[in-house]
């Protein structure tokens, strides 16, 4: 009995890492309004993902004034990076969400190499790893008319501050724009023209994850 149970939890182990190699992890990565929530929810329905956005993840917190929630607002008011500590803490607690997952779509993260370091740590306890790096490349002036526009609708003030719009964008360039050498490095970045119609955008995008098949 011990023999059979022995070999039924083999066969079931096996499964499980054919299934978590099968997994498509993407990250979608581009500056502030490159266009990666819209595009999510197309790769979303087009692959039957999982979309964890770090900006809905931080407003769910918010709304929800959890301890977390109030320390990372302080930094996004400011338009300045939340600290990876914060990100990190309410990130894993998103994965253990969906265990059943065929995989996931990060959306603003990792935004720092050491955050990209620490999501190969995590899905690496869970037999993944990232499949690809999608990054939108939107030019300056383009970005700062998308966001502004998106303020009428969003309800965002960060949106609507001409201000805090370039420094979001100048902390982009800085501090986050350097995290596709660290997927270069792995042969998982792709490079994505994020100007044109939204189809036209979705199109580029599902070729380039068609060609990891």
């Amino acid at each position: 009995m011990a023999e059979k149970t022995t070999k039924t939890m083999r066969v079931l182990y096996i499964c499980t890492s054919i299934q978590s190699k099968d997994m498509i992890n993407i990250v979608l990565f581009g500056p502030p309004g490159a266009g990666k929530g819209t595009q999510s929810e197309r790769l979303v329905n087009r692959y039957n993902l999982v979309h964890l956005s770090t900006g809905d993840i931080f407003r769910k917190n918010i709304k929800e004034a959890t301890a977390l929630g109030t320390l990372a607002k302080s930094f996004m008011d400011a338009g300045n990076l939340v600290p990876d500590e914060v990100t990190i803490n309410m990130l894993k607690s998103e994965l253990e969400a969906f265990p059943e997952a065929k995989g996931f779509i990060f959306d603003g993260f990792p935004r720092t190499s050491p955050q990209a370091l620490a999501l190969d740590e995590m899905l690496s306890e869970k037999e993944q790893s990232i499949s690809c790096m999608l990054a939108l490349e939107v030019e300056e002036t383009e970005l700062e008319k998308r966001l502004l526009g998106r303020a009428e609708t969003s309800g965002r003030a960060d949106d609507g501050d001409i201000s805090i719009v370039r420094n979001r964008i100048e902390v982009y360039k800085r501090e986050t724009a350097p995290v596709a050498e660290y997927y270069k490095g792995q042969n998982k970045f792709f490079a994505i023209d994020g100007i044109g119609e939204l189809d036209e955008i979705s199109n580029r995008l599902f070729s380039a994850i068609d060609t990891l098949a």
